[in-house]
């Protein structure tokens, strides 16, 4: 029999008592904005990850950063888990109960709380969304460039370090974050950071939070760089005869310091469900789907550039779109690469995974694992955002055969310990949450994770803080 995988068999953990009289007086404080209604439960119990786990106990909609704080104040008197709640979008687990406790949904948060453009930042509440905070800035000329394809929440953004199709000229949520209203695990409200570009006073706080995935605090309030919109933009597909030729462009691309804005990959499994989903007559292979800003002039040139090393490759078919609405239709279809996916085989599951690697070793890392995909039979997708050494694999499994889920945890594993050999990491923005766990100590080393593990002890004595994830209490 084959050894338990690292990341697969979860821990067992047993649920934390919600006392009544602590439920009850949630109810009291939030009235109708606080729910045990089975169906919202399940609702805030659920992420695109393929665990099942029971729900949290109670749900409460919280508007405001007090509002938050009074919650947990409550849930640290009672020593109960606090788990906060975006949208949903997080593919590891990050949000699920695994020891019970209060989720609470910050959708409701959604205001703009302050736009400074001549400084170049906005102030936003956590429940914000890409989408919504660039629809309301439009009008100054600036735009928020993080896109993980999601419309995922900013609190959610930050909390898993996301980044996404933009992050090979724009950097990470790490980068473009410059400060955070955070509620701790003892219900005190702190804040972190300023609008300054810089700072030399004392702890780094605000980058300690970005990436904890709710372990550490609730983030409430975020404060984020923003840039100019681009004078040009264009954006074009390529097709390429393998997998080889794309990823192999890509890394000349990079090499060669082409400052593109956009490189993404799709295999042809993806290539051909985006079809199908969106209605599309893309060629059914290898693609990149690129874009460009910059001056007129310098969007030509970068465009000449990327076409002539691509032709190089043995690419064709290319197609340009140069306006708003051409540009919408392919990103969409971008994005909407995974849920097509799951339309290729009806019933399924993804077991999804990503990993980043140095821009030198893409090639062999990415070709290595369509081998080993390939030799498995089962059905898989491809997408990556390549230009910065990331890239996705989402394994299709039928979730009534756990032969299915074992073999998709194998490639999974196989991808992940290949990645760490060359000098990589096993996430490059899902984050660890609960499926990569094991794979976080095999990459930091026993000592980094102990000293992980010693912050979170010190901030959060009680463990109430979305317990389970990134790494054992």
């Amino acid at each position: 029999m084959n050894a338990p995988l690292p990341g697969h068999v979860l821990p067992t953990y047993e649920p934390r008592l919600v006392p009544a009289a602590m439920i009850e007086a949630l109810k009291a404080r939030f009235g109708d904005r606080c729910s045990t209604a089975q169906a919202v439960r399940e609702q805030h119990g659920r992420d695109e990850s393929p665990f099942d786990v029971p729900p949290p106990d109670v749900v409460v909609f919280a508007e405001s950063t007090d509002e938050v704080a009074e919650v947990v104040k409550l849930a640290d008197a009672h020593a109960v888990p606090v788990i906060p709640y975006g949208v949903g979008s997080s593919l590891e687990g990050h949000l699920l109960a695994v020891q019970g406790g209060v989720s609470i949904d910050l959708s409701r948060m959604n205001r703009v709380l302050a736009v400074n453009a001549e400084d170049l930042t906005v102030t936003v509440q956590a429940g914000v969304t890409r989408t919504q905070l660039n629809n309301e800035i439009r009008h100054t000329g600036l735009f928020f460039p993080i896109d993980p394809g999601a419309d995922a929440s900013l609190g959610g953004m930050s909390a898993t370090r996301a980044s996404g199709t933009n992050a090979v000229r724009y950097g990470t949520m790490r980068e473009n974050v410059l400060g955070l209203t955070v509620v701790t695990a003892s219900g005190e409200v702190v804040h972190t950071g300023t609008r300054a570009r810089k700072s030399s006073a004392g702890y780094d706080l605000t980058r300690l939070f970005v990436g904890s995935e709710g372990t550490l605090g609730v983030m409430t309030e975020i404060t984020l760089r923003l840039y100019p919109q681009p004078e040009a933009v264009s954006a074009a597909v390529c097709s390429f005869p393998s997998l080889a030729a794309a990823v192999n462009t890509t890394i000349q691309i990079i090499q060669m310091g082409v400052p593109i804005a956009r490189c993404e990959l799709l295999d042809a499994n993806a290539v051909r469900a985006v079809n199908r989903h969106d209605k599309l007559t893309l060629r059914e292979g290898p693609m990149l789907l690129m874009e460009f800003h910059g001056s007129p002039a310098g969007v030509q040139e970068q465009a000449q550039v990327v076409q002539e090393i691509a032709s190089d490759q043995g690419g064709e078919d290319f197609q340009w779109a140069t306006t708003p609405e051409e540009r919408t239709k392919l990103w969409t279809a971008r994005h909407h690469a995974y849920f097509a996916a799951l339309q290729m085989k009806p019933g399924c599951r993804a077991v999804t995974t990503d990993t980043c690697v140095p821009i030198s070793r893409l090639a062999e890392c990415l070709l290595d694992t369509v081998a080993e995909a390939d030799a498995a039979g089962l059905p898989y997708f491809i997408v990556g955002h390549v230009g910065d050494g990331n890239f996705h694999v989402g394994y299709l499994i039928d979730p009534q055969k756990p032969e299915e889920r074992e073999l998709a945890e194998r490639l999974n594993h196989q991808l992940v310990s290949r990645a760490l050999r060359l000098e990589g990491t096993c996430t490059g923005e899902h984050g660890i949450g609960l499926h990569k766990m094991d794979f976080l100590r095999e990459e930091a080393g026993e000592g980094a994770v102990a000293l992980m593990r010693s912050l979170k002890h010190a901030l959060d004595p009680k463990n109430i803080m979305n317990p389970g994830k990134i790494f054992h209490w």
